[in-house]
């Protein structure tokens, strides 16, 4: 399943100037947050096995090529695996994409939001940001239940932050806030949804699909908490796995899946997980 190739005018204006630290004050995790990592930790470890000590692994692309064999049309806006290199941290500094405001959707409940990638990446962040962008404005995305619609901006209000950073990075953020991604997996606090380099590169050995659908399946999912859905299960064998179930800790006879909606605008939801 493909990212659409929705046509998105010139929302992406390039690579903004202003360059943001992290250090800015966050709120404190939610169970839903805190759940999501620690279920991610489990499975990257049940896959690769225990870290050894030691700090985050440097992440050679070459190492999980299979994880990316099969990317979708919808990602040709960032790199390859086999062009990126995964640094083990960075500076801790980012740089913002800029916008023109352009709003997709058309629910009256607008959701300002901001794309940053650390300095010193080989992803550009006008690249990152409209391929969130087009994640956002899929007609399989949330701006299909009439009520949200997406607004990329470059600076003042948002109601949440995608940031995409170094392992060492991530484990530097989202420790402060009390959760151990082990240089290996995203996490996600306060405002804040911040992914893991290795994890944008290389997708997840634990989720059966193409790198575009993995990247739409983070921003679907943390979106989906930031208006208001909790965790769901498998609603039956065969069936689509909800975006917001935990597809990492195994599909429960579900197929994987990175949407919210299907095609007819049908909701591809699941029991809700207590």
């Amino acid at each position: 399943m493909a990212l659409a190739g929705v046509a998105f005018g010139a929302v992406l204006v390039g690579a903004g100037a202003a360059v943001a630290h992290w250090r800015d004050g966050r709120s404190a995790v939610t169970d839903d947050q805190a759940a999501d990592v620690t279920d991610a930790v489990e499975a990257a470890e049940r896959t690769a096995g225990p870290r050894t000590a030691g700090g985050p692994p440097s992440a050679s692309p070459s190492a999980d090529a299979s994880a990316s064999a099969s990317a979708s049309p919808g990602a040709s806006a960032s790199p390859s695996a086999s062009t990126v290199a995964v640094p083990a941290t960075g500076p801790g500094t980012f740089t913002t994409a800029r916008a023109d405001g352009t709003t997709v959707g058309t629910g009256g409940r607008v959701r300002r939001y901001k794309v940053l990638v650390e300095e010193g990446i080989d992803i550009r962040p006008g690249a990152a940001a409209a391929e969130i962008a087009d994640v956002l404005a899929d007609p399989r995305g949330w701006t299909r239940n009439g009520t949200d619609s997406f607004r990329l901006v470059g600076s003042g209000s948002y109601d949440f932050v995608v940031r995409i950073a170094t392992p060492g990075t991530v484990d530097e953020i989202c420790g402060a806030a009390g959760l151990l991604t082990r240089g290996e997996v995203n996490c996600s606090v306060g405002k804040d949804v911040v992914v893991n380099l290795k994890r944008w590169v290389l997708g997840s050995p634990e989720f059966d699909g193409p790198i575009g659908d993995y990247r739409a399946l983070i921003i679907n999912h943390e979106v989906g908490h930031r208006i208001g859905h909790g965790h769901e299960t498998c609603p039956g064998a065969g069936r689509p796995a909800p975006a917001m179930m935990q597809q990492i800790k195994g599909l429960k006879g579900c197929v994987a899946n990175a949407w919210p909606y299907d095609r007819d605008g049908d909701y591809l939801g699941g029991p809700s997980v207590p």
